[in-house]
């Protein structure tokens, strides 16, 4: 059976942990969790040791990485992507713990990826598909993929979104431990390497729905990263950097 680990980074996440973890597992008997816990105040990690043990037999279907300070989602991404190599992933999904990214479209993720190399879900390949966010939000969000689109030359509608599935050739040939990025800036960087190493590349349609526990982790400081990125990333290519 190919093996498939759900990377879920968490900061502050006690709430929607418990909920999402056994919601996706329900999916499909090859799913996996690692949870990559950045040291959170509010008990994440304690919920995630639990976890792993409530999921133990017949076979661990959750594992948990403990990282002392908050480093930002680029860097939990790029401890989470090695580890769930270690492990022996064959393929890796990334996704949010807070609802945002639906686990019912993971069925999908994983057929998909069966003729594809990398399956992205996107809120804008079919129209605007965000359920509950500002109106000006979702106008910052959409320009924001359009300028990414437009500086990396990609065709792909939903550049800053980070729910996807990715074979392990991929990861490795990519070298997603070289990624410089943060924020929604890494999930561009992710993109923009997948392109150029000739990955196959399929968006599916998804409802992004803003999350209903919890607090955003968006900062103002993130979305400056996304900005100045797309251009680096064009030279750091033109000069063979990457």
């Amino acid at each position: 059976m190919t093996r498939t680990i759900v990377v879920l980074p968490t900061y502050n996440e006690a709430e929607n942990l418990p909920l999402i973890v056994p919601e996706i597992l329900d999916q499909s008997p090859a799913l996996e969790v690692l949870i990559v816990d950045d040291g959170s105040p509010d008990g994440t990690g304690k919920l995630a040791d639990q976890l792993a043990e409530q999921f133990l037999l017949p076979t661990p279907r959750v594992h948990v990485l403990h990282r002392p300070l908050k480093q930002g989602l680029g860097a939990a991404y790029r401890a989470g992507l090695a580890a769930a190599l270690d492990i022996g992933a064959d393929q890796v999904i990334q996704m949010d713990a807070d609802f945002s990214h639906p686990p019912d479209k993971l069925p999908v993720l994983l057929h998909e990826i069966e003729t594809h190399d990398v399956v992205l879900g996107s809120r804008y390949v079919n129209g605007i598909t965000v359920v509950n966010w500002p109106i000006e939000r979702i106008l910052l969000s959409w320009f924001g993929n359009l300028y990414a689109r437009r500086a990396t030359g990609l065709p792909i509608s939903d550049m800053t979104g980070g729910f996807r599935c990715v074979r392990r050739q991929v990861l490795e040939k990519m070298g997603f431990e070289r990624i410089r990025a943060d924020g929604y800036a890494f999930q561009i960087e992710m993109n923009f390497r997948f392109a150029h190493i000739g990955a196959r590349i399929k968006e599916i349609p998804f409802f992004f729905l803003d999350r209903e526990r919890g607090e955003s982790k968006l900062t103002w400081q993130i979305g400056f990263e996304a900005l100045w990125i797309v251009w680096w990333l064009r030279l750091a290519h033109r000069l063979g950097r990457l």
